[in-house]
């Protein structure tokens, strides 16, 4: 809860600099479990989605952020997020990309954001 919090606070629109796995990762469970609970909530108020919509919305800019800096730390432009707009390989490829291991070295994007690398 604590990278989501990150995220949405201090970070809310850094597109700069780089974001480890894990500030990337919890971001996004927290995200989908916030939108299930949204849904479920919606469902039982018969909103038609709008609690969903609204959490979707302040949301976005966040969510390109963490994911144009989570492609920072594997050296690649933020820019990069736009693969996922090509249908069934697009998304797989980013997905693939945000999983990888960011480098220990400072690249183009900044010093690495792991304090203690593991050997």
């Amino acid at each position: 809860m604590e990278w989501y919090l990150k995220v949405l606070t201090e970070k809310y629109a850094d597109f700069e600099g780089r974001a480890r796995r894990s500030e990337f990762w919890y971001f996004v469970l927290f995200n989908i479990l916030a939108s299930i609970v949204l849904s479920i909530i919606d469902g039982v108020l018969g909103t038609n989605g709008i609690l969903g919509g609204i959490y979707s919305l302040g949301v976005l800019v966040p969510s390109v952020a963490v994911g144009a800096r989570r492609l920072h730390d594997t050296g690649r432009s933020g820019w990069w997020q736009l693969i996922a707009l090509i249908p069934l390989i697009g998304p797989i490829v980013l997905i693939v990309f945000c999983v990888q291991e960011g480098s220990f070295e400072r690249n183009a994007y900044g010093p690495s954001p792991k304090k203690n690398p593991v050997a």
